[in-house]
């Protein structure tokens, strides 16, 4: 019987031998993905050949002002050159259209185009698939099963809880201002903003703006918006395995665990307050339902109810989008008018003489104090709470003025009016001027944004609207506004428009 008996030398050419196959496939498979990536951009390049591009590198595209944070002043400063639109390269072989026409606004608004997919990938772990995220029909039967919920009777009573909440913050600040007049407001604000979203859609009872735990809640939505910007920016983070194994990861994993915790809280406590009262049509009785039972009587077409999924999700997009662009609105608006005393007086003198020393306000006021509405326009027009709009074209589109692109190809809209120069009367877009908004002025229909346009406009946009004038006038009822000239805020593009220093006011108590 012959023994083989295979040699040192030999194993290691056979072990060489087959390190060679693998280095000449994995060679192979990377020039492969080398050529389809080079394919792929030679395509872009003809598709946006319409769409002329600004300077960029053809690796990174314009992915440096992302990472620098200077996206949104470079795009301020393009509008000029490209005043319809213009190709903005996330990097190689990723382009998106940036709109920043009003014709072109309107006729993509009025589509049906769904989200744009990638933010649908990094949003959904954090909101799930709720009226925001949702498309088509499903999208169509939540939108019509929420309606309700913003009808003007059931927004009326509102108006006192939103400013019991707003005097609770006030009263804060007449305290803090006493040891420094120098505020930062936005934390605070948004502390306001979240205690009234609580009281008014989900019946919560107390203050949140002196519970900790809701200090938790605002801390991890601040960590979401800043994870999901810096995934959105980082090529190697589109890929899900790769962000789950890395440390920003497992940072969004954790602030998604601490924002549900307060959204589960919420539902199981109003269902174990259900149970105990018994059956669920007894809540029918109550004279106002808020947002939180409509959820629980909504029906689809075939009459079931919402999945505990949907039912989530809905309480955690309304939770974020109810709290946090509203407090962007606010702090964005009493920081204009800090900037601009004479409409800052203006507007207080039309309060008072609506409401004397502020101790109620009603529904009836909200539509009679027209310069602080104008004023507060304005400020959304400049700062508007929700700064992009993002779509995908799910069918070929040609615009107005001929040029075309086909399925498949991604846009976002800019909701920062100082945009558009040339859609308003009066120049100067960049200058603070609320007689835009005098009642009688032309303005382009999709020429002021900040709520979005078509039927996916935002449906809580009068429940914003009135929260924002409770709030600025009764602050202005209080408090003159001056900004600190040492911390001039500095927009910064989040989900939502926030400022990189934080927004620093100087309060000084009126007698």
């Amino acid at each position: 019987m012959s023994v083989y008996v295979l040699s040192p030398i030999g194993a290691l050419g056979s072990v060489s031998g087959f390190l060679q196959v693998a280095s000449l496939l994995g060679l192979l498979l990377l020039l492969l993905k080398a050529a389809q990536l080079y394919l792929h951009r030679q395509w872009l390049l003809k598709v946006f050949q319409q769409f002329p591009s600004p300077p960029s590198h053809w690796l990174y595209g314009h992915s440096r002002e992302y990472l620098e944070d200077k996206d949104l002043p470079e795009a301020l400063k393009r509008v000029s050159k490209f005043p319809c639109a213009y190709t903005h390269w996330l990097w190689g072989n990723k382009a998106h259209l940036v709109i920043c026409d009003p014709d072109y606004m309107q006729m993509v608004l009025g589509r049906s185009d769904p989200k744009f997919t990638d933010v649908h990938k990094f949003l959904s772990p954090w909101i799930g698939y709720g009226l925001l995220l949702l498309d088509g029909q499903t999208w169509f039967q939540h939108r019509r099963m929420l309606t309700p919920a913003f009808h003007r009777d059931i927004l009326k009573p509102y108006v006192g809880l939103t400013a019991d909440s707003v005097k609770v913050m006030l009263d804060k600040w007449e305290q803090l201002v006493t040891q420094d007049p120098y505020l930062e407001i936005f934390g605070h604000v948004s502390l306001m903003t979240l205690d009234t979203i609580m009281k008014r859609a989900f019946s919560h009872q107390g203050s949140v703006q002196t519970d900790r735990t809701s200090h938790s809640y605002i801390q991890a939505i601040e960590d979401l918006n800043n994870l999901f910007a810096a995934r959105f920016r980082n090529s190697f983070h589109q890929n899900d395995i790769i962000y789950r194994l890395d440390s920003e990861g497992r940072l969004s994993r954790r602030a998604c665990q601490l924002a549900h915790q307060h959204t589960d809280q919420v539902i199981r406590l109003r269902k174990a307050h259900l149970q105990m009262e018994g059956k669920m049509e007894n809540l029918r009785k109550k004279r106002h339902l808020d947002f939180l039972d409509i959820l629980f009587f909504a029906r689809t077409e075939n009459g079931s109810s919402l999945s505990d999924a949907d039912l989530h999700a809905e309480v955690d997009t309304f939770m974020f989008e109810g709290h946090d662009t509203t407090a962007s609105g606010i702090s964005w608006i009493l920081s204009a008018l800090a900037s601009h005393p004479e409409h800052q007086q203006r507007c207080r003198e039309e309060i008072q003489s609506l409401l004397g020393d502020g101790t109620s306000i009603a529904w009836d006021h909200l539509g009679q104090m027209p310069y602080t509405t104008m004023c507060i326009k304005e400020a959304l027009r400049l700062y508007p709470p929700v700064p992009a709009i993002v779509r995908e074209f799910s069918k070929p589109i040609t615009f107005s003025d001929g040029r075309s692109l086909p399925a498949g190809m991604n846009f976002t809209t800019h909701t920062n009016l100082s945009i558009y120069k040339n859609t308003w009367e009066l120049r100067h877009p960049y200058v603070f001027d609320p007689s835009r908004f005098a009642p009688g002025s032309a303005q382009h229909s999709h020429a002021f944004l900040p709520f979005s346009g078509g039927s996916r406009n935002c449906i809580g946009k009068q429940f914003a609207m009135n929260e924002m004038k409770v709030a600025v006038a009764l602050t202005l009822l209080r408090f003159e506004l001056a900004p600190d000239a040492s911390r001039v805020p500095i927009p910064l593009r989040r989900i939502v428009l926030k400022s990189k220093n934080g927004i620093h006011l100087h309060l000084r108590k009126l007698p």
